[in-house]
This record gives C-alpha cells, structure tokens and sequence, in this order.
C-alpha cells in the first residue's frame, strides 16, 4: 500500500526486514524507531510517517463511534460458563489480559483452553483464527490440546496445526519471537497471543536491585510491543504471571500476602487483570483485580482432562 502512496519498493522491503510487516505498524512507530532502520535518512523517515498517517486514522472520533466499535468485539470463551459470565463473555480481542497466580492455579490451563476454543466459531464463543504461544517455563504439552479439542468436537489435527509454538530462552529471544509473530500475523489470521509467563525470564536474567531499572525498563518495551500486535492485528493477548510473597510489615495484616511481580509497569500496561488462587478440592477462583468495564466480583471453576470446566456444586 505504501508503495503506491510514493515510497520506493526497495524503502518499503527495508521496513519489511526492520519488521514493520503492516502500515499501522509504521504509523504507530516513533520517528526514532523508522531513523533506526538501515538505509532510512531523515527526510525518507518523515516521508514515510506522513503517508502512513494518511491510510491509518488516528485523530480524534467521537465516542459514539468508540462505542459503536466496542460492540463488534469478539469475546474468546474460556470453556467455563460462569467464567465467561465473570468477564462478559470471555477473553476480550484487541486487550491485555494477565492472570497471575501462584502454581497449581490453572493459569496455564486456561491458556491451553483459549487456544482450543480461539479456534471456534464467534458463535460458538470463539475467534476463527490460529493461536500463537510462547512458553517461557517449558509447560506447555501438545497433548492437552487434543483432549480440550475432543471436548468441543474439533479435529485436534487441526487444533494442532494452527497452534504456532515458540519457547523463549531468554528476555531478549522473547523479544525477538514478538517480532516473528508480526510477520506470521500479516499473513493469516490469528485471534490469541499467548505468553506463559511474561516474567519469569525476567526473574531470573536481571537479580538485584541494581540491574531493576534495566529489567522494567525491558519489561516496558516487551508489553509496549504486545500492546501494539493488539492495536495492529485485533487478537486477545494472554499474559500469565507469577506471585511473590510479601515479607514486609504489612503483611502482618494482609489477608492475602501474595501480591504480581512486575511493579507498576506490568500493571499498568494489562487492561484486564485476573488473580486466580485455589479453592476447595478440584476448585480454583478467579477474581477480577483491575479492569476499565468489569466490577470487582469472583467466579469458581475446575479444571479437568477437558480443559476448564464449571465446578460442580
């Protein structure tokens, strides 16, 4: 498109390789990020941001047609009735959710669920579109997929093959993956972006208060790019999290002193945020933590063979 709008092919194929695989992707960038690119002069940078301005709207409408807009967003069902209540549906397109829990409370099932039912008509509570997971902590198994897909009456073949796997080293692989996930996304249609966990590289490749500055500062960039896949190519992005004790004074009188690492960037950064803790026996709860639409309430769920599953009374 940009090349019939004045812009030399061989411009247009040095952003391809920079990884700008969408206009918007150029529109949104800053004119730092385009000079950064090989071959890109000043006067071509502007050339470009000016053109891309012009196919991408991103002046001011009016809110009526915000809401207008808001209305058409698909939900992605998380195979547990009273969840999908919860959340109003389910996992919301085009957004930031975060789960963060401690372990053993079904936040990787729940990926694993979403990736199944992502898949799914709209009708059936689904996004018609593939599903792409990076793995961070080597948790991720082919095989509950199949047993989820039987759930739902899909060919888990299929459910399979639109799954684009990736398992991330280290924080700045992850990064990198983000960028390989764009350019598949420019050429067919995913609806979910899965990452199983957003920090725990992080915990471990920056120890200490001396290098916290450059972890969040990392940390920032990884989320701001995950922002930008939701803006440019309208999936539901799932980010789950880990939790850490708090052992200062306060915790004396938390009823519960687990609080999500990250800081204040990670949490500024997801739209919805999910605290899942367990329940009593197969049970785990999940209550909304923050999030712009939703009120604060809890809903419980099980996790089964199937994937998520309604707990039974």
């Amino acid at each position: 498109m940009l090349e019939a709008h004045g812009i030399s092919a061989t411009d247009v194929k040095k952003l391809l390789e920079a990884g700008f695989h969408t206009v918007s992707a150029v529109a949104y960038a800053t004119k730092k990020s385009l000079l950064a690119v090989k071959g890109i002069s000043e006067a071509k940078a502007d050339k470009i941001a000016a053109e891309a301005a012009k196919l991408v709207p991103m002046g001011f409408t009016s809110a009526t047609e915000v809401f207008q807009a808001r209305q058409d967003i698909i939900h992605l069902s998380t195979g547990s009735s009273d969840l999908d209540a919860l959340l109003r549906g389910g996992i919301e397109t085009g957004s930031i959710t975060e789960m963060f829990g401690e372990f053993r409370t079904g936040k990787t099932q729940l990926c694993h669920t979403l990736c199944v039912t992502a898949q799914m008509s709209v009708a059936n509570g689904g996004g018609e579109g593939k599903a792409l997971y990076i793995d961070t902590e080597g948790t991720f198994r082919p095989e509950r997929l199949v047993s989820i897909a039987e759930r739902f009456g899909l060919d888990p073949q299929d459910v399979l093959d639109n799954v684009a796997f990736a398992r991330a080293y280290n924080s700045d692989h992850q990064m990198q993956l983000l960028t390989q996930a764009c350019a598949m996304m420019a050429e067919s249609r995913f609806a979910l972006v899965v990452v199983d966990s957003a920090t725990a590289l992080y915990r471990t490749d920056y120890t200490g208060r001396g290098e916290l500055a450059a972890r969040q500062q990392h940390m920032a960039r990884f989320l701001r790019h995950l922002q930008r896949i939701c803006d440019e190519f309208g999936v539901a992005v799932v980010i789950t999290n880990q939790v850490v004790a708090q052992v200062d004074g306060g915790a004396m009188f938390a009823v519960d002193p687990k609080k999500p690492i990250g800081g204040n960037i990670i949490a500024h950064a997801s739209q919805t945020r999910l605290y899942l803790r367990k329940g009593r026996g197969d049970t785990r709860v999940c209550k909304i933590y923050d999030s712009p639409t939703l009120p604060e309430s809890e809903a419980t769920f099980a996790i089964a063979e199937e994937g998520i599953i309604d707990a039974k009374e």
